[in-house]
């Protein structure tokens, strides 16, 4: 024997801390393996194996702990004597023990231990095919709402849902008939009960594809109305901004960004529009940005219309005490100013006509009884 292959693993010391390396095994042509002692494998032991070029190549390579190199190497005459006896491998005056799982070449030159780990492999991959679809379990992992039939738009909810197939491997028509139930709600489950009578779980998903389109075409203008006219209210700013966003996008997932920015800062207060530079604007995260700066400007206004109401508030306590015109004539539980009381109106005109009648009356009486005068 020419040469032989020695196994080089990376360990650990005594300490537990170090790394050292061990030679573990030797290797002949014929691919019998030997094992080395436990108390000979440190390369303290091994002097003239590591004075070899290739151990050199060797040390650079094994950086790791775990790492392990097996290599063929040419032996000199002191190799020779050291690791060979005639036609035994030994290492010194030790003979070696041939392992018992040794490495036999088979007739297509493929190793024991390489066709194990192939059959292995394979039937790992064979058990997982044969494994069942849960859909529960995946269904957890896909990225999309449940359809409720509200969609904007549902083809690009249903392109959506086959994108996630996709990148779950889901690609049979029965598995995707199956967790295709899992995304429905309210009015999609009693669709897809009565598709389940009528196509059953062996049909083909593009019928069920184009019948769910078909069904849920939204072809009227209140969803588009109602996107475009989303106008902000009261509570934070960017939470308008991200609501009238998802809105508008599920109209039309292709809205280029300009068109997508100015349809969410129409719906804004003029007051917070007038503070924003159109041209800073290049997409929505930019209008985020400024938004949430903005902020304290809804929080002062709210402050402000909270004083206004409690001033309101005061003066309707004011206007709940009674008139008192009103509860000396006993008409009680009229509640309004004292200046504005029909009945005190009234009675000030009564008495300006009665002092005038009184008056011609006395005056007449006067000519009377004295017509000189």
């Amino acid at each position: 024997m020419d040469k032989l292959c020695f196994q080089f693993v990376v360990k650990a010391g005594d300490d537990a801390k170090s790394n050292f390396i061990f030679l573990t095994t030797i290797t002949t042509p014929e691919g019998k393996e030997y094992s080395m002692p436990d108390q000979h494998q440190q390369l303290k032991f091994h002097n003239e194996l590591a004075k070899t070029p290739i151990y050199a190549k060797i040390k650079n390579s094994l950086q790791r702990r775990h790492q392990m190199r097996k290599v063929w190497i040419t032996l000199t005459k002191e190799l020779r004597e050291i690791y060979l006896d005639e036609e035994n491998v030994q290492f010194k005056d030790y003979l070696l023990e041939e392992t018992i799982q040794s490495a036999q070449p088979t007739g297509t030159g493929i190793t024991e231990d390489v066709l194990k780990r192939v059959l292995s492999t394979l039937d790992k991959g064979k058990s997982e095919i044969n494994k069942p679809f849960n859909s529960k379990k995946l269904a957890e992992r896909f990225v999309l709402d449940k359809f409720g039939g509200k969609s904007a738009d549902v083809i690009q909810w249903i392109n959506t849902f086959e994108s996630e197939c996709e990148r779950f491997e889901i690609n049979k028509d029965a598995d995707r008939i199956e967790i295709f139930r899992l995304f429905l709600e309210s009015s999609g489950l009693d669709w897809y009960s009565s598709m389940l009578i009528k196509f059953t779980l062996d049909s083909k998903w593009k019928e069920w594809r184009d019948n769910f389109c078909e069904t849920y075409a939204n072809k009227g203008w209140s969803s588009v109305k109602y996107a475009i006219t989303f106008r902000y209210v009261n509570g934070a700013l960017l939470d308008y901004a991200l609501k009238k966003e998802r809105f508008l996008l599920e109209l039309n997932k292709s809205m280029d960004k300009r068109t997508l920015l100015d349809l969410i800062v129409v719906g804004l207060p003029e007051f917070i529009t007038d503070r924003i530079n159109r041209d800073s604007l290049k997409n929505t995260e930019d209008l985020f940005t400024e938004l949430r700066s903005l902020e304290h400007l809804i929080k002062r206004r709210t402050i402000k219309e909270k004083k206004n109401s409690n001033y309101n508030v005061k003066e309707q306590t004011v206007m709940k005490k009674p008139c008192e015109i009103c509860e000396k004539l006993n008409k009680k539980n009229r509640f309004h100013p004292e200046s504005s009381c029909w009945f005190k109106t009234k009675s000030n005109e009564d008495s300006k006509n009665v002092k005038c009648i009184n008056n011609s009356e006395l005056e007449c009486e006067l000519m009377h009884e004295i017509p000189k005068n």
